[in-house]
């Protein structure tokens, strides 16, 4: 079941939402569902080449204002 993130179109409130079936999002301040999906900068662990634990997450790479919704679109 996957979070998304979402803005209310009416108070403009940011929030994650649990998506259980197909269940609308509400606010959970106004309770409006007028409600669009964000976009979502991805983030990951991987292991480095010494067995470590390396943090990533796209917005952290060096295409800045970049748009692509994969690194390997660009090859960075």
């Amino acid at each position: 079941m996957p979070i998304y993130e979402y803005r209310c179109q009416t108070c403009n409130r940011e929030f994650e939402y649990l998506v259980i079936g197909k269940a609308d999002p509400e606010c959970p301040d106004c309770s409006s569902t007028k409600v669009c999906r964000l976009m979502s900068a991805c983030g990951f662990l991987s292991k480095g080449s010494g067995g470590e634990t390396v943090k990533t997450a796209a917005a952290d790479s060096g295409c800045s204002g970049c748009a692509a919704t994969s690194c390997s679109s660009c090859g960075h």
